[in-house]
């Protein structure tokens, strides 16, 4: 039945609850994907995260397809027989007639089923399918586009998958099918054109006109109503991929988007409004005490300041212990990730901290890919200087200690002047000498193919942040993700997060976002924007996101101009906090961890799920939404104390003092600020069982939470 309105993420309460329970035992799942063991982006991310919730509600009737990659099945999935007779004899069907299917566990959290498809096993098909695709759909695609060839071939493989599922059931089967992205989109239109008994669901993570006209610096979001939506995908060569796009967006029973701002564009650019948003979760691991994950930021910013010592050797004029570690990361799109707009801010903050005398040192790294041929020899160097100089300071401390010892034998106080002999004061000048440089330390710590194209680079040599002494904020762009057996910089990526002290993703387009979300279950405060997904999902939950170390930026109605000097603004806000300023606000920030976890946002994924049933099978499924009678929400109000920033302390909040700089071990009590944030925060909701499901029924705890909201 046609629904009045899309259910939304105002509030994780916002779900009605159900009256009646769903019969799961006649129903199986598949979710289709071409990141399914096979990582491209981010939903490879979100179905490998949500794999473990799926499976303890679905249990033996779920299944994932993708796409066949032997590199990836080497490592990531065991191949078994398969234990579900139905899927069994379609498998062996499908083989028997020239396909090649395979059946396994992905070996993730969870150990879901995976069924994965060899799409070149089929290529001889691939010209029949296009001109069947072009007498069902009007859709052309063209021979030199090779992904869309691919998707073509994964679409009529997982439409044969699903359709030959349903011939060889003994009784009529309840499949529900979700295809997430374009890639996928055609096996949902088959299944719909030849009337398959499948319920089916879409998820888009991104529109593909969105994210190509983001790239071409068109003021988007001012204009989605404005554009020739077939016009703008022919000029960029994707028409074919929008029209496929579209097409399952329209034909599927339940449309879905991972965010707000993402269903504002998909109902402009792909004309339907989606019927409920699905936010992207992670699974959390909650910490037995608080101060566990403080231990983890302190060890692993340890190991970046080790890094940062071999970087600037003969140039570290600055403390470290002052030293603040920023960082951007993800796909190399400059502008719509806002890597432009976070140069400019960083050369405003260089400009505040110079002549207000600050002694705070910015590092902030770029995370980024791009083409380049190795490492750069003089970043190389600067790691071979620090371990030599650590090398030598152990030689000299093992001939002292041993000086020491033999005195303290003998029972003599040491002579300190004659601890260290000549030789040992010409072993330490040598290794100083070594130290000293004749140039600047690089921005870069690689060499890259298109040095002089480089955005990054360009932006850099503009504003001229050189990472000269007389700047307090320097640059490093790292082009490479991370890798713990990187010989630069060998910690991974979940490692270096947690070192670092903030994440600034002023992007313009995005919608979700993976890596503020990352930042904040690792309890790391992040800068995000409210064109993105996850910076809209904040603001929905929490009155004053800031106060818990999620800053928005506001890059929808304010411009360019403005949003950077709104930028500047919190970095500087940022840089003048103290130590413990900046411990309080990452305790306040990991407990935002709950929000972003799959037990509460995988009620969306359900509620996707049975509303497709109710609209495929209505005599055996029943989804009858309401209007709520009041708009209930869950929202994170202000923390019972003032936001730990120095422009807005006040008396009950901890501020700013001379003796808190020089107490360092000076501690607080966690636990009484915790227990003023408890009463706002929920428990886990608990994922039902397979059997029976009832969507959105809430604990007593929950019920409680909600009333004292």
């Amino acid at each position: 039945m046609p629904l009045a309105r899309s259910l939304s993420v105002t509030s994780l309460s916002g779900l009605d609850e159900w009256d009646e329970e769903f019969e799961l035992e006649d129903a199986v799942l598949f979710e289709i994907a071409w990141e399914v063991a096979n990582k491209v982006g981010g939903i490879y991310t979100v179905i490998q995260t949500k794999a473990r919730m799926t499976a303890e509600e679905w249990g033996e009737n779920y299944f994932l397809v993708g796409p066949y990659v032997e590199s990836n099945v080497r490592t990531q999935v065991e191949l078994i027989e398969p234990t579900n007779p139905v899927l069994k004899r379609t498998i062996d069907k499908m083989n028997a007639s020239g396909c090649k299917v395979y059946f396994g566990r992905w070996l993730i959290e969870g150990s879901p089923y995976v069924v994965l498809i060899d799409v070149g096993f089929t290529a001889w098909s691939l010209d029949r399918w296009k001109s069947e695709l072009w007498e069902l759909c009007a859709i052309g695609v063209p021979w030199f586009d090779r992904e869309a060839n691919d998707a073509v071939l994964f679409g009529f493989l997982t439409a044969w998958l699903l359709g030959e599922y349903a011939a060889q059931s003994e009784e009529p089967p309840h499949i529900v099918a979700h295809f997430h992205e374009w890639l996928a989109g055609l096996g949902l239109v088959l299944c719909r054109q030849r009337q398959l008994p499948v319920a089916t669901i879409f998820t888009t993570h991104a529109t593909l006109l969105g994210r190509y006209l983001c790239a071409g610096n068109v003021d988007f979001y001012n204009n989605l109503a404005e554009f020739n939506v077939d016009k703008e995908a022919g000029d960029r060569q994707i028409y074919h991929r929008y029209c496929l796009e579209r097409a399952a967006a329209h034909c599927t029973h339940v449309f879905t988007t991972v965010s707000q701002i993402t269903a504002i564009e998909a109902e402009y650019l792909l004309k339907r409004k989606p019927d409920i948003v699905t936010p992207n979760g992670l699974n959390v691991k909650k910490f037995s005490a608080m101060h566990e994950f403080q231990n983890l930021h302190a060890q692993s910013k340890s190991r970046i300041q080790e890094f940062v010592r071999g970087h600037f050797y003969g140039n570290l004029d600055f403390n470290l212990d002052k030293c603040l570690f920023l960082f951007i990361a993800g796909r190399y799109e400059f502008s719509n990730k806002g890597a432009d707009i976070f140069l400019e801010a960083l050369a405003r903050l260089n400009y505040l901290l110079r002549v207000n005398h600050s002694d705070v040192t910015v590092i902030a790294f770029f995370i980024m890919p791009a083409r380049t041929n190795n490492f750069n020899v003089e970043t190389l160097k600067g790691q071979a200087v620090r371990k030599q100089l650590w090398d030598t300071a152990q030689t000299v401390k093992e001939r002292f200690g041993k000086k020491l010892y033999e005195s303290l034998l003998v029972g003599q106080l040491p002579d300190v002047s004659k601890m260290l002999d000549k030789e040992d004061f010409t072993i330490m000048k040598r290794a100083i000498f070594a130290t000293q440089r004749q140039c600047q330390p690089p921005v870069c710590t690689h060499n890259m193919l298109e040095d002089s194209s480089d955005p990054i680079l360009n932006c850099v040599r503009r504003i001229g942040l050189f990472n000269s002494s007389a700047d307090r904020v320097k640059i490093i762009f790292h082009p490479e993700f991370l890798s713990s057996t990187s010989p630069l910089l060998p910690m991974d990526y979940e490692e270096f997060v947690r070192g670092c002290h903030l994440g600034v993703f002023p992007s313009y387009y995005e919608p979700w976002g993976y890596t503020p979300a990352e930042c904040t279950v690792m309890g790391i405060p992040s800068i995000s924007t409210n064109l993105s997904g996850f910076g809209c999902f904040m603001e929905e939950h929490i009155a004053d996101p800031s106060a818990y170390g999620i800053y928005i930026l506001d890059r929808r109605y304010k411009g360019v101009d403005e949003s950077c000097n709104q930028l500047t603004s919190f970095l500087f806000q940022f840089c003048k906090q103290s130590r413990r300023q900046r411990i309080i606000q990452r305790n306040r920030t990991e407990r935002l961890s709950d929000l972003l976890d799959w037990r509460y946002l995988g009620r969306y994924y359900i509620a996707a799920r049975h509303m497709a049933l109710a609209k495929a099978f209505p005599d055996t499924f029943i989804y009858d939404p309401h209007e709520p009678s009041s708009a209930s929400g869950f929202r994170y109000p202000r923390p019972a104390s003032v936001p730990p920033s120095p422009a807005l302390s006040r008396h009950s909040s901890p501020h700013h003092s001379e003796a808190e700089d020089n107490d360092e071990d000076e501690r607080y009590d966690e636990e009484l600020e915790a227990e003023k944030d408890r009463v706002n925060i929920r428990q886990p909701y608990t994922m039902p069982v397979k059997g029976k499901v009832i969507l959105g029924a809430n604990g007593s705890g929950e019920e409680e939470a909600s009333e004292k909201n």
